[in-house]
């Protein structure tokens, strides 16, 4: 031990400490993203609004652990604040989700940051309190704070790392969540039989234990908990072999098992009435799909023209494995599913390989913003034949801000550029269409479904997307808007 770095705990307790506490706030942070994402998606703005709630508990934990470390001894307070951190994270998930089931969007976003503030001020309050242990004179005050400082923010990235790329990827989100409470309670528990005796550790113990078995008996929104997505496929009962594929709260996909030609949702049966109205009957067509979900478009185009072929790029492997397992994907010559990025896999496609690319990814209700720019457009172009067709599936309402920006990207790379939308205005998905081809407006538009209108000369305004600037989110307007 150092010259004025005395104290009641140990330099390889304190660093532990400082890099355990930080690395559970992150761990919690990005949980709690995942968490809240089935109730009101997962978009930069929820991304945002979580961040800045973790962020301002930090802030608060630290200033106030600094205060009270002057005020009573951090060592009749250091164990408790560990056991009561612990607990408390136990409680975040039974309670989000329950509320969840039972209160509108903002109210559960308003739970997740009271649920996750309390947690992750206590944890930020441990740092300093370990510094103040770890200081008897002011000759070394540099040295003790830097240090420890310094393992926080290691810890803090380790945390996030490993939740990033190990954990949300291995474990569900409950496991993660109890396995951290149950961690902290120990740890808090040890800390404070060490410091203080063990009656003052009971009541914190009572309440993790209430926490875990809240967390047990809490509703699951998911059949699958993937790297990306809550998941989950639900029958239809109106139809036998009807099944929809829910992501997070939306549904992304609606297959019939047994008929692969019926359509369900309103943008598939524009997409359908685009294809078909550019291209003869039956004629085979090469396909690039950026976005798989439940594959109804690979299915359908199959089932009425024999011969096609499909390249399907699906970012989310649990998405794959679920349709595989509960719609009964069979991938094989005629259907080839790769596990990538849609952007890095319209970069691998050849120069004038594809009739059709389809792009139909989705982040919550948005198309992920580097699927919308002038770069992706301009290699969507290279990828298709002469007279190919791009389709894009974008969802937007009210002034719709967004489609009409991404019309206008669509025309700074494409001569033509036809929009499919409904007939009232009302918003909701819009098919954009864009080719080097004239596009055969009456053959498409015979082929809507009532309500549905054909615009060759879609409305376009706002910035062209670019990789530079992108504002996908900010322009989106919330449904209901």
């Amino acid at each position: 031990m150092g010259k004025g770095e005395a104290g009641p705990v140990g330099q390889k307790l304190a660093i532990a400490l400082a890099f355990g506490s930080s690395a559970a706030v992150m761990v919690l942070e990005l949980v709690s993203l995942r968490l809240v994402a089935p109730y009101i998606g997962l978009t930069l703005e929820t991304n945002t609004a979580v961040i800045g709630v973790a962020l301002a508990a930090i802030a608060t934990g630290a200033a106030l652990g600094g205060k009270f470390a002057d005020v009573v001894p951090p060592q009749r307070t250091l164990g408790p604040l560990l056991l009561f951190g612990g607990a408390l994270v136990m409680l975040i998930l039974p309670v989000v989700r329950w509320t969840g089931q039972a209160l509108a969007n903002d109210m559960v976003f308003l739970v997740l940051a009271v649920t996750l503030f309390a947690p992750a001020s206590l944890l930020a309050a441990v740092t300093p309190m370990v510094t103040k242990l770890r200081l008897s004179t002011l000759e070394q005050t540099g040295t003790v704070v830097g240090r420890l400082s310094a393992y926080a923010t290691v810890g803090g990235i380790v945390g996030t790392v490993l939740t990033g790329f190990v954990f949300v990827a291995t474990v569900p989100i409950s496991t993660i969540i109890l396995t951290l409470g149950a961690a902290l309670v120990v740890a808090g528990a040890a800390l404070t039989f060490l410091l203080r005796g063990v009656q003052a550790a009971m009541k914190p113990v009572a309440l993790a234990v209430i926490g875990a078995t809240l967390t047990v008996v809490a509703p699951r929104p998911c059949e699958v908990e993937t790297a990306y997505h809550c998941a989950r496929v639900v029958a239809d009962p109106g139809r036998e072999g009807g099944r929809t594929l829910y992501l997070d709260q939306l549904r992304h996909s609606y297959v019939d098992l047994d008929d692969p030609t019926y359509l369900e949702f309103e943008y598939i049966k524009n997409f359908a009435a685009a294809i078909n109205g550019s291209w003869p009957a039956e004629k085979p067509l090469d396909v690039l799909h950026v976005g798989g979900g439940g594959l109804t478009m690979p299915r359908y185009l199959t089932a009425t023209r024999p011969g096609s072929k499909h390249q399907v790029y699906e970012i989310d492997p649990a998405v794959v494995e679920l349709d595989k397992k509960e719609l009964g994907v069979r991938t094989g010559p005629d259907l080839a599913v790769t596990v990538k990025d849609g952007r890095l896999g319209v970069r691998d496609e050849a120069t004038d390989s594809r009739d059709l690319v389809i792009m139909d990814a989705f982040s919550g209700q948005s198309v992920p913003w580097h699927l919308t720019t002038r770069e992706l457009i301009t290699d969507v172009r290279r990828v298709l034949r002469p007279g190919g067709i791009y389709l894009i599936n974008v969802i937007d309402h009210g002034p719709a801000r967004f489609a009409k920006a991404e019309v206008k990207t669509l025309q700074a790379v494409f001569p033509y550029v036809g929009e499919i939308v409904r007939t009232n205005g009302s918003g909701g998905n819009f098919v954009l269409i864009a080719s080097d081809r004239p596009l055969d407006v009456p053959a498409i538009s015979s082929r809507l479904e009532p309500g549905m209108k054909f615009l060759d000369q879609p409305t376009s305004d706002g910035p062209v997307l670019t990789d530079d600037f992108a504002p996908v989110d900010q322009l989106l307007t919330p449904y209901g808007q």
